[in-house]
């Protein structure tokens, strides 16, 4: 089995990590969690609405004239200076967890590539007669309950 993650993080590492997100969200004014529901309905900015929106303030704050009553421009600027701020935080963070997903991904599957490894080698050591071995594999085993397994042809409850 090949092995290409071995990492350790030391308690004072979650730590400093733990404080620091802490210190990320307490910068940032007033975040608000929306629903499903409420992020279905809200129109989605991309790259090129980001763009189309830049040119819309730039043209609203030329021509006056056009404006309608309803729309309040400065809190359009504030909205599209905020909307950049928080994207420049959002790229680097959304690139850390991703790599943070992938890292807890490889050694989960490490973990548990590992963990069937020594389930198997105790299923054998249990039916050769070894000693507490089926006490052992009685635990694990637990794990695959009411699932199926295959033996050739024929398909078997798991016990």
């Amino acid at each position: 089995m090949e092995n290409r993650i071995s990492i350790t993080i030391s308690a004072e590492a979650i730590a400093e990590i733990a404080a620091a997100i802490a210190t990320i969200g307490l910068a940032l004014p007033a975040p608000v969690n929306l629903s499903k529901e409420e992020r279905q309905k809200l129109a989605k900015m991309g790259d090129k609405s980001l763009a189309f929106v830049n040119k819309a303030l730039e043209y609203a704050r030329q021509n006056p004239g056009v404006v309608p009553a309803f729309l309040d421009v400065p809190e359009f600027e504030k909205d599209v200076l905020a909307v950049t701020s928080l994207n420049s935080v959002l790229v680097p963070l959304r690139q850390l967890v991703e790599k943070l997903d992938d890292t807890s991904l490889l050694t989960g599957s490490e973990a548990y590539s590992s963990a069937l490894i020594f389930y198997d080698a105790v299923k054998r050591a249990a039916k050769a007669g070894v000693p507490g071995m089926k006490t052992v594999y009685d635990d694990l085993q637990m794990r695959f309950a009411g699932r199926r397994k295959t033996t050739g042809s024929n398909t078997v409850e798991a016990k």
